[in-house]
C-alpha cells in the first residue's frame, strides 16, 4: 500500500540524471538539482519523476512522498540518502546526520516507501 500526498512541489533542472524517488539536494546554482549520496548531504525533497541531465525535474518538498529505498527499512526510521539518492535508514552513530524524513510504512530494497517529508539536520560530537 502506498500512501502519497502532493504538498509543495518546485520545478528544479537536472543536475545530472534522476529518477523517480530519488532524494535530491541542490545542484551547482539555485535552480538545480541533483541526486543525495550520503547522509551528509542537505536534502530538499524528493523527485517525482525520471529526469535526464538538464532537463526540467518536479521536486517533493513537503507531504508525503514515494522514495526509492536503497535496503530494508523500517517504519518510523529517519530516512537518509544514501548512494544514488536511495533512502536508507539513519545511522543513530554518524556525527552529521541529515533526514528527508519519517518512513511511514517498512520497506526493502528497489520499493517505493511512502515518507513524511520532516527535512532536518544535525552535528553531534
Amino acid at each position: 500500500m502506498h500512501l502519497k500526498t502532493d504538498g509543495l512541489i518546485k520545478s528544479f533542472l537536472a543536475g545530472g540524471a534522476i529518477t523517480k524517488g530519488a532524494i535530491v539536494m541542490f545542484g551547482s546554482d539555485d535552480d538545480s538539482v541533483v541526486v543525495g549520496t550520503a547522509a551528509t548531504d542537505f536534502p530538499i525533497g524528493v523527485a517525482m519523476h525520471d529526469a535526464d541531465s538538464g532537463a526540467r525535474v518536479e521536486v517533493q518538498m513537503s507531504g508525503i512522498a514515494e522514495v526509492k529505498s536503497g535496503g530494508n527499512i523500517t517504519r518510523g526510521n529517519d530516512v537518509t540518502s544514501g548512494a544514488a539518492g536511495v533512502g536508507v535508514a539513519l545511522s543513530a552513530a554518524a556525527t552529521i546526520k541529515s533526514s528527508i524524513g519519517r518512513a511511514l510504512a517498512s520497506a526493502a530494497s528497489g520499493d517505493l516507501f511512502p515518507v513524511l517529508i520532516n527535512i532536518w539536520s544535525a552535528v553531534t560530537a
